[in-house]
């Protein structure tokens, strides 16, 4: 991926999603020709010169300080999350590539034990790239009842949740608002991007999605961003039917790269008891004890 084509193509999406009116310039009708501001009008918003900006676009320049990338933010709207990934795009067209390969993604023990510690509450743990490098056995009997629930042990062949919203019918199904759900992974995987445009992996799992999914590919091409902090999805799974829950994402301590997924629903309510139901449906069977075994 490279960083000077996703900064001009994010400063030109965002740039062509505002309206004169949105920030108080006359609307010539159908005298504009461009949709959107132009980039003279960007530019005079920024307070910065035409010429300058339209390099900034075409990934001609590289110096952009903080505070012209601010000016530029706020010129464009852009919200918290938008700005930053603003700065990462800008600083990756500094850096250099990074050589060879990012490391396998692990999860310690630590990690390990905190998710079998929230007993019946679904939860797995999430990659840079969307791996899951673990689950609870709510977490898969909830989120990928129908996968190998030893998947994510296996570097090789771990479970990736990106590919699953967009390829697997079973997950798709599971999301009452799939679109939903697909926007906030293509939001995300955004971000991440443009943290690390040099991850390979994570470059051939967005060409891989690109290609497989028409779908995928017009969501990445809006260059939106977001964070997936916290979200209500309505899941219809296959075993226990309808039930609501909200999805928050933390990290783990000092570690900025893998989230901690969790599936929570309303004390009380019927999602609750679904989940219950779905625990007690998944629980591990208990050997019964034979006459034989009594001393």
């Amino acid at each position: 991926m490279s960083g000077q084509r996703e900064l001009g193509d994010f400063l030109q999406t965002r740039r062509a999603q505002l309206r004169p009116e949105d920030v108080g310039l006359p609307d010539y009708g159908d005298r504009r020709r461009v949709p959107g501001l132009r980039r003279e009008e960007l530019a005079l918003l920024a307070g910065v010169s035409s010429s300058y900006y339209t390099r900034l676009e075409q990934g001609q320049s590289v110096g952009a300080s903080a505070e012209v990338l601010d000016a530029i933010g706020r010129a464009l709207h852009l919200d918290g999350a938008e700005q930053r990934h603003l700065h990462d795009l800008a600083g990756s067209v500094k850096r250099r590539a990074a050589p060879g390969r990012p490391p396998v993604e692990r999860v310690d023990a630590s990690v390990l034990n905190l998710l079998e510690a929230f007993g019946d509450v679904p939860a797995l743990v999430s990659g840079r790239r969307s791996d899951v490098l673990a689950w609870n056995r709510m977490g898969h009997a909830l989120f990928a009842s129908h996968v190998d629930p030893g998947g994510p042990a296996d570097p090789a062949n771990r479970p990736n949740l990106a590919r699953l919203i967009f390829l697997d019918p079973h997950t798709r199904a599971l999301y009452a608002d799939w679109p939903s759900k697909a926007r906030a992974v293509v939001e995300n995987l955004r971000m991440t991007a443009g943290r690390h445009p040099d991850d390979a992996p994570l470059a051939a799992l967005v060409g891989e999605l690109t290609m497989r999914s028409t779908e995928f590919a017009a969501l990445w091409a809006d260059h939106r961003v977001s964070p997936c902090d916290s979200a209500v999805f309505e899941m219809r799974h296959p075993l226990v039917g309808s039930l609501t829950v909200t999805q928050q994402s933390l990290r783990p301590p000092q570690d900025e790269e893998r989230h901690i997924v969790l599936a929570v629903a309303e004390p009380g309510s019927p999602s609750q008891a679904a989940l219950h139901l779905l625990a007690r449906a998944t629980a591990p069977a208990t050997r019964r004890e034979h006459p034989a075994d009594r001393v």
